[in-house]
């Protein structure tokens, strides 16, 4: 059975993304771009929300051809345009860079990723990742803490209908008071 991580910066005070759908207090290091970079390439296949896809499709797909980007974010921008994706979502009609669209039931689908086995998915979207959440499919929550409060948004972590008990495996600092902290699902 595959392995289903949800990772993504965070707020101090737990938002991913603050009023207005506004990530700028998030911008990574080159360090943290190179983890996430290395985190995309130990994995097989992403799993996006419809917003969370509109945010980055118009962004990754070129920006290694940007003049001003770093090294460490024109490697990110090569994997994630190599990486396979699927887009959940009932509202958009097609995708591109290696992805594919699923309009239907999104709990089932990702169950039947995971248990068809292969490589590690990571999954990305707030909605999405609460649904998944839910149905018990998340084996690894990535916080990236970012040392802000931007006090409303959207949050990280959705209601769950039971408590979730996790073990912390990991725990890192980056550049900026940035913490790093990884836990793995007790089954």
């Amino acid at each position: 059975m595959r392995k289903l991580s949800y990772g993504m910066h965070v707020s101090l005070d737990g938002y991913i993304a603050a009023p207005g759908d506004d990530i700028g207090w998030s911008e990574p290091s080159d360090e943290l771009f190179r983890y996430w970079s290395d985190q995309l390439q130990a994995t097989e296949l992403t799993l996006y929300g419809r917003k969370l896809w509109q945010t980055m499709a118009p962004y990754w797909p070129t920006y290694d051809q940007q003049p001003d980007a770093t090294p460490a974010e024109a490697e990110y921008a090569r994997r994630w345009r190599e990486m396979p994706k699927v887009v959940f979502s009932s509202t958009i009609d097609e995708v591109d860079w290696n992805t594919r669209l699923v309009t239907g039931d999104a709990v089932t689908e990702i169950a039947r990723l995971k248990a068809e086995g292969g490589g590690p998915m990571d999954i990305g979207g707030a909605t999405l990742a609460g649904a998944a959440m839910r149905a018990g499919l998340i084996d690894e929550y990535v916080l990236v803490t970012v040392p802000v409060l931007v006090g409303g948004g959207t949050r990280f972590f959705s209601a769950v209908d039971d408590w979730v008990n996790l073990d912390l495996v990991e725990t890192r600092s980056f550049p900026g008071g940035v913490l790093l902290t990884r836990y793995e699902t007790r089954r």
